[in-house]
């Protein structure tokens, strides 16, 4: 396996080199070189910002095709809670659940069923006390992702307890070999997705060996197939296909979901990836120690909110609070308060050690460090983006990395054209977003 596998792909050819990613980029992982956008893979935690704001597509998302479930013997659809809230007029998701298997698959295991031993569990080993304050939530894999990047002295933070997805695909598997037989690897669980990064935490996945899951289709990918099935009212035919989660489940759809299945008040919790920053920039100061739980969704308003999503989140969470009017608390529990071995994370997340590191050796970084900060005393500051770098510091970083030259600065460049030498070209003081060709060296 490569050791970065990112679900969030550019599409060179219609890239235009905007510079519209390189601002909403929350890890600083993107640069335009050369009149295309370059991801940097150690840094890009799939969240799916640039997708939404590129005016051109060039950002795009791969996933799995449904095709593929032709390629295992038994077939089991994971849909999240996220994909209960895409309808309108529904009392529950019976009719969602049912329609499911009309798709081509043999059985439907709710991730919504899992959530609520999650919540459970989580509320065991808040009430041991042995937990390091504030608990920050493991379920958002780009939130897991970030603080690796950004802010790794919080790791050890994190729930230890899988997220939800992977425990549900763990369940289903068991409970098909059981039923039907068959191997495990003749099973095929494929997951509905909300958004990029949970695809990502399948195919590279963090804290375990290998995922659960086989494959991941967008929920946007199905909505309209399941419109069209549910409107011809055959579902019912399929009677074991019944709702199997409550309100605890459901509500893990949107922000706040999963603090509310606590059952503590001392709890915070927060949507979309700058407040997420800001939260975690408050943790890292202390300020936040006093409270035991936060729950942190990339996307804003949580799930609902993905990127992969049909409907306006707004909307959805409207649509998720009818549904959980009539539901039971919860439909799932735990045997015991003993949380059973495989709900835990198998290794320990480590950060991402090559992302902020200047050099290989200390001497080196501090002399890189002290020249940084003097390009910094040069720069305007400004932050424009016309560099190809978010902003300057970046920008930088970047020089005395050895990816950029101080000339990219069109501020330095206006300087240097005034101080234009006999025998200088004006194309080697284009800055390298707008060069024809780049031959600097690239850091992707």
């Amino acid at each position: 396996m490569n050791k970065y596998f990112h679900s969030v792909r550019l599409d060179k050819d219609k890239c235009k080199g905007c510079t519209n990613c390189i601002k909403r980029c929350p890890t600083q992982a993107i640069r335009v070189r050369a009149g295309k956008a370059h991801i940097i893979n150690e840094r890009c935690i799939d969240c799916g910002e640039c997708v939404r704001v590129c005016p051109h597509h060039a950002k795009y998302i791969s996933r799995d095709s449904l095709s593929q479930i032709v390629d295992y013997k038994y077939r089991i659809a994971l849909p999240a809670p996220a994909l209960y809230a895409q309808f309108n007029n529904l009392e529950n998701a019976t009719p969602i659940l049912r329609a499911l298997p009309l798709m081509g698959f043999d059985a439907v295991f709710e991730v919504a069923a899992a959530a609520e031993l999650v919540s459970e569990a989580t509320r065991f080993l808040m009430k041991e006390n042995k937990l390091k304050l504030p608990v920050i939530s493991s379920a958002c894999p780009a939130v897991v992702r970030l603080i690796r990047v950004r802010f790794p002295d919080l790791l050890e933070n994190l729930l230890p307890i899988n997220s939800p997805v992977e425990l549900a695909a763990r369940l289903a598997r068991e409970k098909a070999v059981k039923e039907t037989g068959l191997k495990p690897q003749e099973i095929g669980v494929f997951f509905i997705s909300p958004c990029p990064a949970k695809i990502t935490s399948f195919k590279n996945p963090l804290g375990v060996e290998k995922s659960n899951v086989d494959g991941a289709v967008g929920i946007n990918d199905i909505y309209p197939v399941l419109v069209k099935i549910m409107e011809k009212g055959d579902r019912y035919d399929i009677p074991d296909a019944e709702q199997n989660s409550g309100i605890i489940g459901m509500s893990w759809a949107s922000s706040g979901g999963e603090t509310s299945g606590i059952l503590n008040d001392n709890t915070l919790h927060a949507d979309g990836i700058e407040n997420c920053m800001k939260i975690l920039e408050e943790v890292e100061t202390g300020t936040l120690d006093s409270i035991d739980f936060i729950e942190l969704n990339a996307c804003q308003g949580g799930c609902v909110g993905g990127c992969l999503t049909s409907e306006n989140p707004y909307i959805a969470k409207t649509r998720l609070r009818k549904l959980r009017k009539y539901a039971p608390v919860s439909c799932n529990t735990l045997q015991s308060e003993e949380i059973p071995d495989y709900f835990f994370i198998d290794g320990e997340l480590e950060p991402c050690d090559d992302v902020m590191k200047l050099a290989d050796n200390v001497a080196e970084a501090m002399m890189r460090m002290k020249r940084m900060n003097e390009l910094l005393e040069v720069f305007p500051g400004l932050d424009c983006g016309t560099c190809g770098t978010p902003g300057c510091r970046c920008l930088a970083e970047d020089i005395v990395r050895g990816f950029a030259k101080e000339d990219d600065c069109v501020f330095r460049m206006k300087q240097n054209l005034a101080q234009m030498q006999n025998g200088e070209t004006f194309e080697s003081l284009i800055p390298a977003p707008f060069r024809e060709t780049n031959d600097d060296n690239d850091n992707n």
